[in-house]
């Protein structure tokens, strides 16, 4: 019996074995020729990339991080951390915003279809400047500031 149940582990295993697909075999370099040398000599010195630095480009917009509160003259923006907002003031608005440019500029995209996308700049972390629908600077002068976060 000990030898039926080894034969059909064997066969089992072979059968598995079959089934993988193989690797193509790329055929090896020939050897180079040893030569001696007279004296040891110093092993060649390996030269180590470091990795580039990360540019702004490659650091994804911390959306959270930015979320806040921006007001002006006659408007108060609030972005929210989960990717909505509120605008109050002589625009009413509700909706999402994103970052786009790689966080040069943000979208607020309201809720309302019947009210156009509306874009800022973002000048720095704390202040926001109002763009025309085509990404040009409003011809009204238009920034919010960030309002100092509440303790």
């Amino acid at each position: 019996m000990n030898r039926k149940l080894l034969l059909l582990a064997v066969a089992s295993t072979l059968a598995i074995g079959a089934c993988k697909p193989e690797a193509p075999v790329e055929p090896a370099a020939p050897a180079a020729p040893v030569e001696q040398a007279a004296a040891p000599a110093e092993p060649a010195p390996v030269a180590v990339e470091s990795a580039p630095a990360n540019s702004p480009a490659d650091v994804p917009f911390d959306v959270k991080g930015f979320a806040g509160i921006f007001s002006g003259a006659d408007t108060r923006l609030t972005l929210n951390a989960d990717g909505t907002y509120a605008q109050s003031g002589s625009a009413v608005s509700e909706g999402t915003w994103t970052a786009e440019e790689d966080g040069k500029r943000i979208r607020l995209d309201p809720n309302s279809k019947s009210e156009e996308d509306r874009l800022y700049a973002i000048t720095s972390n704390d202040q926001l400047d109002a763009l025309a629908a085509d990404g040009q600077p409003a011809t009204t002068s238009s920034s919010l500031k960030r309002e100092a976060a509440m303790r």
